[in-house]
């Protein structure tokens, strides 16, 4: 019904506004609540049960200061009752978290999988970031987005139950083969019981497959790879450390390849068939 709406040629472009203007407002709004979820998550806290407070003095922010974006602006970074420093990065996940939505409904248009989308895109944020702090994932988190599936499959018919079980295949289970004998050779070499790819990014591809198909997930793995190469070559520039997490760089991945991974295989395919 949406769909039809917007492609009606009589809407102005105040109509357009308001729409843009309402989902950004979601988007920075539920990034709020990501920058929380990112924050407590690994430390086993409730998302829900405490106010938000400040990290060094534990006062609690007033209502007035939990303005996404804007309040960071007006405090110029600092909390209000310590002065001590706000990190940067919240503004900047409510921002991203923002922009994804406002891309995924230009390019899905307004519809159950574009909203669903959204939600995914969301999940990955929050996956990307902890691992990001912490190295590891979540498996809470990650199961969110196998849950996701379930609505999808349900209620959308982009994909058949065969494409979405091949996706969640397709990737995740080269992982783990990779993690298992790059974990085996490692401890023999070496003592330590580390994998080439962990369990986590795994499983990452397997619940993100079965959201988005395996034509998608093939793109994401590639992309994915591709980032994490050129992110570790400038980490190690940078830091001399050549450990990175590797979930970011499959998150920016899997947005790619649920946004164009389905043209990019069919352009592919078109190409080859074309050549020879």
């Amino acid at each position: 019904m949406f769909s039809a709406i917007l492609k009606l040629p009589y809407l102005d472009a105040g109509f357009y506004i308001v729409v843009y203007g309402i989902i950004t407002f979601l988007g920075i709004t539920i990034g709020s609540f990501l920058n929380v979820c990112i924050y407590r998550i690994p430390k086993n806290k409730s998302v829900i049960k405490r106010a938000s407070h400040c990290t060094n003095c534990n006062t609690q922010i007033r209502r007035f200061d939990l303005i996404p974006i804007i309040s960071w602006f007006i405090l110029k970074g600092k909390c209000r009752n310590c002065n001590a420093k706000i990190s940067p990065r919240y503004p900047i996940i409510e921002a991203l978290n923002a922009m994804l939505y406002i891309i995924t409904f230009t390019i899905m248009d307004i519809n159950i999988n574009s909203i669903l989308t959204c939600i995914f895109f969301s999940i990955l944020i929050v996956i990307a970031f902890i691992d990001l702090d912490t190295f590891e994932m979540n498996l809470s988190v990650l199961v969110l987005i196998a849950i996701l599936s379930i609505p999808a499959a349900i209620f959308t018919k982009e994909l058949t139950i065969l494409q979405r079980i091949t996706g969640a295949l397709y990737v995740s289970v080269p992982f783990f083969l990779i993690g298992e004998i790059s974990g085996y050779v490692i401890k023999k070499e070496t003592g330590e019981k580390v994998r080439g790819i962990e369990l986590g990014d795994t499983i990452l591809m397997a619940c993100s497959g079965l959201f988005i198909g395996h034509k998608a997930i093939i793109v994401s793995a590639f992309a994915g790879i591709l980032f994490a190469a050129i992110g570790g070559i400038i980490s190690k520039a940078i830091t001399k450390e050549s450990k990175i997490p590797f979930g970011p760089y499959l998150a920016l991945g899997i947005v790619i390849g649920t946004l164009f991974g389905k043209q990019i295989i069919d352009w592919y395919v078109n190409m080859f068939i074309i050549s020879y």
